[in-house]
């Protein structure tokens, strides 16, 4: 199993300087960095406490410039919101000043305040998300770009520099609905899973995008499918429940929408869904329980690549000292 956290910047009720928030998420990504994880991977959200960081792209430079080990992955771009040559050009940039590290993800969105305060309607969104991945991928692969589609229109560009990984840095798809799993597979992408979705729901989408994939002849390829897991880690059972509790109150109440985002996101909206986190999505209990759950996944979702969001920092303090040594 390989192991990488989902990087939030939150900032729940502005208790601390903002600047104060983004300290203890470097000094996290320098734990990383010494050992045990496979990649960071950053979160891009807009307009919210939930997580305070709007370009990815920059913060993911000065990762960067701090670390040499750890893989940087964007988690996502949303490519909806962006000219898709910017992307390119960006990407491939801190893809050379990195020496080569870079995992790019790609989403597209599913906040209706994002899109309301960047002017692209939900119908807007999923053939300018589309598009932005294939300008993005064909200006790296080509050495002139030649494209034209009902949005962008280039005519034999040429797009600098070119990534330093060859021929591109690894690409993923965030894919939570069915329509997104199903475009990734058919179109042979690999996939990025929500961590918002309960693990039955994971597997399941799981299993038809390797049956999709496999039928577009692009083969099933999930072993490096980053699944992304919220996690509450402490002492007892009881404290790490309430952490989990404590998470999943502040996560639907961040959001603008929660019954709306949950919809698009293609999840089960109920009356309670603080209660659904706690008893479908979140992994929690004490590093011995939570070692043994993620086991069990391993074998059922299948589990590959935790992509661990964890909900406070005594959770990542033992995901790393005490849960990750016992699956290794």
């Amino acid at each position: 199993m390989k192991f990488a956290v989902l990087q939030f910047f939150s900032w729940p009720q502005r208790r601390v300087p903002i600047t104060t928030v983004y300290e203890r998420a470097l000094e996290r990504i320098d734990v990383m960095d010494r050992g045990g994880y496979d990649a960071v991977w950053l979160a891009e959200h807009h307009f919210s406490g939930y997580s305070v960081c709007p370009s990815v792209h920059l913060m993911g430079m000065h990762v960067a410039d701090r670390t040499t080990n750890l893989r940087i992955g964007m988690g996502v771009t949303l490519a909806a919101f962006y000219h898709p040559l910017r992307i390119a050009e960006e990407i491939a940039l801190l893809d050379v000043l990195s020496g080569g590290r870079v995992n790019w993800g790609a989403g597209r969105g599913f906040d209706r305040t994002e899109y309301a305060a960047f002017d692209v309607t939900e119908e807007q969104s999923y053939p300018r998300f589309r598009e932005a991945v294939d300008i993005v991928l064909a200006a790296w692969r080509n050495e002139r770009l030649t494209y034209h589609s009902d949005n962008w229109h280039f005519d034999d560009v040429e797009v600098l520099p070119k990534p330093l990984q060859e021929p591109h840095p690894p690409t993923w798809i965030a894919s939570s609905s069915a329509p997104a799993v199903e475009w990734s597979a058919r179109n042979g992408h690999a996939i990025l899973m929500d961590p918002h979705s309960g693990h039955r729901e994971i597997g399941a989408k799981l299993s038809r995008y390797a049956e999709l994939r496999a039928d577009a002849g692009f083969g099933p390829q999930t072993a490096d499918t980053p699944i992304a897991r919220l996690l509450a880690i402490a002492p007892t059972d009881a404290e790490a429940e309430a952490v989990a509790r404590q998470g999943a109150s502040w996560m639907v109440g961040s959001y603008a929408n929660p019954e709306r985002s949950a919809a698009m996101r293609g999840v089960r909206v109920v009356e309670d869904p603080i209660q659904r986190y706690v008893d479908d999505v979140i992994i929690w209990g004490t590093p011995e329980r939570v070692a043994d759950r993620l086991l069990e996944l391993e074998e059922t979702m299948p589990l590959r690549y935790l992509l661990a969001a964890p909900l406070s920092h005594a959770t990542f303090l033992a995901l790393t000292d005490e849960v990750i040594p016992r699956l290794s």
